[in-house]
């Protein structure tokens, strides 16, 4: 009687299957379309004349002999030297995710078993200048940054972000913390804990899809930030998306806009492997934070 039920019927069964395609298709072709177009040459993928050129590939077969060409991740990779910036985003997103989760933490535990009042308004505060624009923040931070002689290097640019997304991830964690029951941390007490080693011990493993899914926001933050490290960082040390928009910006010259392209697809490639490789513990650190124990 169960399945019987629960069993849809077969146009809503084709309705659904139908909508979920075309919102597959729909979500999926901005992505897929780029990545099609990063294997053209600029005259194809661009083509004012015909649009059917960056299907067909004509000018690509008739400068390199093939409809499919791989000039714009050689010319980006090799030439522009885009593995430095890539390098350089990958310094940043892993210190700016172990110092936000490190300070997240113990902040967000100390305060969710606290019992004084003040901890309303201290996150209240946190929202606060979370909510305030990031360029806003920054523009406050370069006349010290110049005066110091600490402007463009990225420990710099890793402190900025780090205080932009502290606030977050105190929120995020701090109701994930709350979700948690107060007994356990007595529990622990009762049997010789102190308060640090219940939190390390019992709280943490508990706490770990929550920890997974606001490293991962902290991770997109530093991943994809343009204000913060194209006003903070130099030349030198640019990160992937400020890199991205410099090779736009150079459309005078012919090749960097395919460069640009052919970095679009490297950049955003290791999200999706990222995020289906976490979604389980993405969707269980989300879920676990709205249910109070």
């Amino acid at each position: 009687m169960t399945s019987v039920a629960n069993r849809k019927p077969l146009p809503l069964k084709i309705a659904l299957w139908t909508f979920v395609v075309i919102w597959l298709m729909m979500a999926a072709f901005p992505f897929l379309w780029t990545l099609w177009g990063s294997f053209k040459v600029e005259l194809d993928f661009f083509s004012i004349a015909d649009w059917t050129n960056a299907l067909t590939g004509e000018n690509t077969e008739r400068t390199h002999g093939s409809p499919f060409t791989g000039a714009g991740y050689e010319g980006a990779w090799v030439q522009k030297g885009f593995l430095r910036n890539v390098l350089n985003t990958a310094v940043i997103c892993v210190f700016v995710v172990c110092t936000s989760l490190t300070i997240g933490t113990l902040g967000g535990y100390a305060l969710s078993r606290s019992g004084y009042k003040y901890v309303f308004w201290l996150l209240i505060i946190a929202l606060m200048f979370r909510a305030l624009p990031q360029i806003t923040l920054v523009s406050g931070y370069l006349p010290a940054f110049f005066q110091y002689n600490v402007w463009g290097f990225l420990p710099t640019a890793i402190i900025v972000l780090v205080a932009i997304n502290q606030p977050f991830t105190l929120w995020m964690l701090h109701s994930f913390f709350e979700s948690i029951p107060k007994e356990l941390d007595e529990s622990a007490k009762v049997d010789g804990c102190t308060q640090f080693q219940a939190f390390r011990r019992v709280i943490i493993p508990v706490m770990w899809p929550g920890v997974i899914t606001t490293g991962l926001f902290s991770f997109l933050l530093a991943y994809n930030d343009f204000a913060v490290t194209s006003m903070i960082l130099n030349e030198d040390n640019r990160t992937m998306v400020p890199q991205i928009a410099a090779f736009l910006g150079t459309t005078q010259t012919e090749g960097n806009v395919m460069f640009a392209v052919a970095s679009v697809v490297s950049a955003t490639a290791p999200l999706f492997v990222l995020v289906l490789f976490f979604q389980r513990q993405i969707v269980s650190g989300l879920t676990a934070g709205a249910v109070k124990g």
